[in-house]
């Protein structure tokens, strides 16, 4: 091989990397997505369902010393009843009032649950047990790490398993009437408060389970949750309302920030990939994906 030749295996290796690490981003935008098509509303506190569960797994799993299904069931059950009782005592009373109170509201709880959090475990760092297996996969040249594979396999499934309930189950069905037009749903005999709330305990769940992974594959500690904020512009970009929207923009800044950083260098990785969907949002202002609303005078 000729000095100074282009080294496409690296670039092949790259690419990879960026679309696995993609998946782990849409199953986060999954959660805003959920909540954002059930009540109209972007929760902020999405980071803190993630920390959630991650605290909840380790207590159950390391402190408890709970087999691994057990933990990973328990957790699931206490942030799905934390976010059933967070929709009925915060969310529900503040329906019909203005958009920014409700965003106010799960800033709010964002703040508090991250608080509660340090409180009662600490901010200090703790060593998770490792989730998904850590043997690489190697193809060729391409080294791909075995967690990323498997976080990029299991987000395809739980999206996969959420699009056909939606699409399929007669609860799904009467989620996606609510929230295209709550009042007729209403009407037509449809529980809008019940299919809201299932929302809220779905896009909990989701962040649960991504909130374990992310910190299986690093630490824990209540910074856990700062992933979320970074997959706001993911879903402003898919489409707030859009899953398919999400996925495609997850997948879209997974590469865009796997290139940067393999060849401009870790400090430019963030800006890059945020930089091109304000270029983007530019020419399609409600996403790639997004319902394009329009507005009499």
């Amino acid at each position: 091989m000729m000095s100074g030749a282009f080294d496409w295996a690296a670039l092949l290796e790259y690419c990879v990397i960026g679309l696995l690490s993609g998946g782990l981003l849409s199953l986060i935008a999954l959660g805003f997505v959920l909540i954002y098509k059930g009540t109209g509303v972007i929760n902020f506190a999405m980071g803190e369902f993630m920390m959630l569960g991650a605290y909840f797994f380790y207590t159950a799993k390391v402190l408890w010393g709970l087999p691994m299904l057990l933990a990973l069931l328990l957790s699931f059950i206490a942030v799905a009843a934390c976010a059933a009782v967070i929709e009925r005592t915060i969310l529900r009373p503040l329906s019909g009032q203005p958009v920014i109170s409700v965003l106010m509201a799960t800033i709010g709880l964002g703040s508090t649950l991250h608080g509660g959090v340090d409180a009662i475990w600490g901010g200090r760092n703790y060593e998770m047990p490792a989730l998904l297996p850590r043997t690489p996969l190697v193809i060729g040249e391409v080294l791909i790490p075995g967690q990323l594979m498997w976080s990029f396999l299991l987000a395809t499934i739980v999206i996969a398993a959420f699009t056909l309930y939606f699409r399929y189950s007669k609860t799904g069905l009467s989620m996606r009437a609510a929230a295209s037009d709550p009042m007729t749903a209403y009407v037509m005999g449809i529980d809008v408060q019940a299919t809201q709330r299932l929302t809220w305990i779905f896009s909990g769940l989701v962040g649960a389970l991504t909130g374990v992974i992310v910190a299986s594959t690093t630490s824990l500690s209540p910074a856990v949750g700062s992933a979320a904020l970074g997959v706001l512009a993911i879903i402003i970009l898919g489409g707030l309302d859009s899953i398919a929207g999400a996925i495609v923009a997850a997948l879209i800044v997974g590469l865009i920030q796997s290139l940067t950083a393999g060849y401009l260098g870790g400090k430019v990785r963030d800006l890059v990939p945020y930089a091109t969907v304000l270029v983007i949002l530019l020419i399609r202002p409600y996403g790639l994906f997004g319902t394009r609303q329009i507005e009499r005078l």
